[in-house]
């Protein structure tokens, strides 16, 4: 009797941490150490133009080691911000300009949105992103939180929403992970501003 109310006990606690988003953050880290994520990697320049991208089906992300600052006793005294990303059995090294890596599931509405609209002119009257997400009412209509990403020079370069949307640190120096509905959207060198969406519609 004892043993199955333990089994009744464990299976309620999994299933009360399976809906909740640190117990997600953690299985997501595991399953990309094992297995890799289904994301699509992206970098730009500072005036937010796409440098490259790359998609992968089995990529991890992690901070380069060996470029971390540590005392004499061995303990990270500043964290690497050289990452070091394998894309299936692939390597590829990158630092300095902004990158952002969002898995298959997410949608960056502003790129739809920039395919119609001509986004080099900002009408000072309306707010830039008040304007997209009123734009953009099909795509973010409901939606709880607006994360507006933008370059190191302040240009917007992408825009994610989501029902459920929490932010965790990482091992990566000027870095941000955010669960968005689930799914792992991963920020390195850029700004970023998380609104709820009742904000700006």
């Amino acid at each position: 009797m004892k043993r199955i109310l333990h089994l009744f006990i464990l299976g309620a606690l999994l299933v009360v941490l399976s809906g909740c988003n640190i117990f997600s953050w953690g299985v997501g880290n595991l399953k990309e150490q094992f297995k890799g994520r289904e994301i699509t990697i992206q970098t730009y320049d500072e005036n937010s133009q796409l440098i490259d991208q790359i998609k992968g089906k089995s990529v991890s992300i992690k901070a380069d080691d060996e470029f971390a600052l540590k005392d004499i006793d061995g303990k990270t005294v500043e964290k690497s911000s050289v990452l070091n990303i394998t894309v299936g059995g692939n390597q590829m090294l990158h630092v300095g300009s902004s990158l952002i890596a969002y898995e298959d599931g997410l949608t960056n509405i502003f790129d739809e949105y920039s395919k119609s609209v001509d986004i080099h002119s900002f009408d000072r009257s309306v707010p830039f992103v008040n304007r997209m997400v009123n734009d953009m009412k099909n795509l973010t209509t409901g939606m709880d939180k607006v994360i507006l990403i933008r370059s190191q020079s302040g240009q917007p370069l992408a825009t994610f929403a989501g029902d459920d949307v929490s932010y965790f640190a990482t091992e990566i120096d000027k870095s941000t992970g955010l669960l968005i509905d689930g799914k792992y959207l991963f920020i390195y060198r850029c700004d970023y501003t998380i609104y709820d969406t009742a904000l700006l519609q």
